[in-house]
């Protein structure tokens, strides 16, 4: 059982590297519900937490091409590829010749792309508060800070 697991590997008496891997296995357990949580949710809207993240992506950062969306999100190229096929078999998203670059797609949100991104607002509004509600807003600043500490590249 993993939580069985997690308390045995996270144990104050425990192994200092198997709490390294105890502290890995809980941000993904962490990690999964999340996800898991909002998948189920956006599933409905035609879009998944990957997809969710380009719609939030195109709204902030407007039409961009997919080599932009790459740099912006870290998703890989091929990866990037199927998340904007999806999204445009859903007719979420329009893809078109970019015009200062003829071998360039400008990638843009679709009057239904806006809609399911509404949507995935209130979607994630009601996941975040079942996940995070328990915690203060204090404690989940604190939580931000420490998972962008955690995440920083050292360089």
């Amino acid at each position: 059982m993993l939580d069985d697991l997690l308390e045995r590997v996270l144990s104050e008496d425990g192994d200092p590297a198997d709490r390294h891997v105890g502290l890995g296995m809980l941000l993904a357990a962490a990690h999964n519900r999340s996800r898991a949580g909002m998948n189920d949710e956006l599933r409905p809207l035609g879009v998944d937490v990957r997809g969710f993240g380009m719609l939030l992506a195109l709204e902030m950062y407007g039409p961009s091409s997919q080599r932009r969306l790459i740099d912006l999100t870290g998703i890989d190229k091929s990866t990037m590829v199927r998340i904007v096929d999806e999204l445009e078999a859903g007719g979420l998203v329009r893809r078109e010749r970019a015009p200062r670059d003829r071998r360039a797609h400008s990638i843009s949100l679709t009057p239904d792309g806006t809609r399911a991104l509404e949507g995935g607002r209130r979607a994630g509004a009601a996941v975040g508060e079942r996940i995070f509600g328990r915690l203060d807003r204090d404690e989940r600043d604190r939580l931000v800070e420490l998972l962008r500490r955690i995440a920083e590249d050292e360089g």
